[in-house]
């Protein structure tokens, strides 16, 4: 079976999206470089274009990709409590005809009531997928394995998005992490980084120290791999195409 790769919109650059009239002009790139999907970033749309997410679903069907969507906002909010705006964010994937949405898990406390999130999953054809982010707070290991344990138990429809990266923003082992949580991804964001001036910045897969190999041997094979690090070049068909086919591999 084809491994599914799928191209994040905010890989080009927010500058270059902003350049090219939004992601919507990225479809063509992406399909050309024979991907088969295409990670659509909320933060990213202008008022207009959140408001023709009909015409974009269809524009990402006629190019032959499916859609993620991510929200640049926390599935929990202050106290574990469910975002009150989850269903809004869900209703808005649901008529881009996204078949995943993605969210930061948030100040998910043990022992919060997850009934509120079973209630909104039971009534959405969209599947769920939460993130580690780049937060020291939330994005840790103890707060995302504590939260997966959680869902496991109750049986919840959803998935972890594992970050290659992100783990070394907030100090941890992405090696560590994946031994801990590889049986919960559902989708995996590929990215490098190298630190410079005692700070984080991803890089290209080729321009880094070439961890993120094994660390994507430790991760499930049979699901999506998404590629976030920067895609740059004159070309970027040629150069989003050339990390496609490697990620295939």
């Amino acid at each position: 079976m084809k491994r599914e790769v799928v191209i994040v919109t905010a890989a080009y650059g927010n500058s270059v999206v902003k350049a090219l009239g939004g992601q919507a002009a990225l479809l063509s790139i992406i399909a050309d470089a024979q991907a088969d999907g295409v990670e659509i970033r909320r933060e990213l749309f202008s008022e207009q274009e959140l408001d023709a997410l009909p015409e974009l679903a269809e524009n990402i069907k006629r190019h032959g990709l499916f859609s993620i969507y991510s929200v640049p906002f926390p599935l929990f909010i202050s106290g574990g409590k469910l975002n009150p705006d989850a269903k809004k964010y869900f209703s808005e994937a649901h008529v881009l005809g996204a078949r995943t949405i993605k969210f930061s898990l948030g100040e998910f406390e043990p022992g919060a009531d997850l009934t509120p999130l079973r209630v909104l999953l039971d009534s959405q054809t969209v599947k769920l997928v939460v993130e580690n982010d780049q937060s020291s707070d939330c994005g840790i290991l103890s707060r995302i394995n504590a939260f997966a344990f959680a869902a496991e138990s109750l049986h919840l429809p959803l998935s972890l998005t594992f970050d290659t990266a992100n783990w070394l923003w907030v100090g941890q082992d992405p090696s560590a992490a994946a031994e801990r949580l590889a049986r919960h991804v559902g989708y995996v964001h590929v990215k490098a980084a190298e630190q410079r001036d005692g700070k984080w910045h991803a890089v290209a897969l080729d321009n880094s120290d070439g961890s993120w190999e094994p660390l994507l041997k430790m991760l499930p094979q049979d699901v999506p791999r998404g590629i976030e690090f920067p895609l740059e070049g004159d070309d970027l068909t040629a150069v989003t195409r050339y990390y496609v086919e490697l990620l295939r591999q």
